[in-house]
């Protein structure tokens, strides 16, 4: 039942904080500060709640380490999907026409900060720790990225091919970030910077979901896998394979580290909760 009860009330948190975005409409100010209040409350809850069902500290959202792993984290987000970019404006793909909005872009900073917390949260700390502890981490791993990629399928422009390069790229490498560091801080950011980048900065399509645009006027054309259509970059091969060698390290230092549970009858869904950060 703690994975019932620890999904369920960062799920309430996530569907009050979208409600409260839509009754703040196109006040990109209100957006941010009720983006960021939703992140904060669910990190909040998540502990709360973690704390009264498997009465343990609850380490993987310990202050200690949160600004230096939300930090890089983001950087490192921001740079993959910048990476992203470049490669495909060198192809042709991409190009800018203008400057864009500052006000979409506070906007936007508000909602990705709700999205990236309260997603990690659900998949990575309640989905992927509790199953973890069940069948090791290798399996755990695969079947909640598989969940995160089905999950975008109720997207606006969703597409199966988009679908299926989250569950890959995004899916994977976010877990294997907790993997490795035991704690949701640079997952968290890693997510933030990713949308951020996407969305805020080169005003992409972000998941499909009809994104507002952000700093900049700038537009995509090329073959779907490349550029992902109307899914967005997210479903192009090229972030695909930058992910996936992300992941590759993250996992490395996971498996360096002795933070990789193997598969075993009788485990524990705290078991994770032991290793050492």
């Amino acid at each position: 039942m703690r994975l019932v009860w620890q999904l369920l009330a960062v799920v309430a948190v996530s569907f009050l904080g979208s409600q409260g975005s839509l009754l703040v409409g196109d006040n990109p100010w209100l957006a941010l500060v009720v983006g960021l209040a939703t992140a904060v409350v669910a990190v909040l809850v998540y502990a709360w709640v973690v704390r009264r069902t498997e009465h343990r500290a609850v380490m993987e959202v310990s202050r200690q380490g949160a600004v230096s792993g939300l930090g890089w984290g983001t950087l490192l987000g921001v740079a993959l999907f910048s990476l992203v970019i470049v490669n495909l404006a060198l192809l042709g793909s991409y190009t800018v026409h203008g400057p864009g909005t500052t006000a979409g872009a506070v906007g936007l900073l508000g909602v990705m900060a709700a999205v990236a917390v309260t997603e990690e949260l659900m998949y990575r700390g309640v989905l992927f720790r509790i199953i973890e502890g069940w069948t090791g981490t290798w399996i755990a791993l695969v079947l909640t990225s598989v969940l995160f990629g089905m999950a975008h399928l109720f997207n606006p422009n969703a597409s199966l091919w988009g679908a299926l390069a989250i569950a890959i790229e995004a899916g994977g490498m976010l877990t294997a970030a907790y993997v490795a560091t035991r704690k949701l801080w640079v997952p968290i950011g890693l997510h933030l910077g990713w949308n951020i980048a996407g969305s805020a900065i080169f005003s992409t399509e972000v998941s499909g979901n009809h994104t507002p645009q952000g700093l900049l006027d700038a537009s995509t054309s090329g073959p779907v896998l490349l550029t992902g259509g109307e899914f967005g970059p997210e479903g192009s091969v090229l972030s695909i394979l930058f992910c996936v060698l992300v992941a590759a390290v993250f996992m490395r230092l996971a498996y360096r580290r002795g933070h990789v549970i193997p598969r075993r009858r009788g485990a524990r869904a705290d078991a994770a909760a032991t290793l050492p950060r």
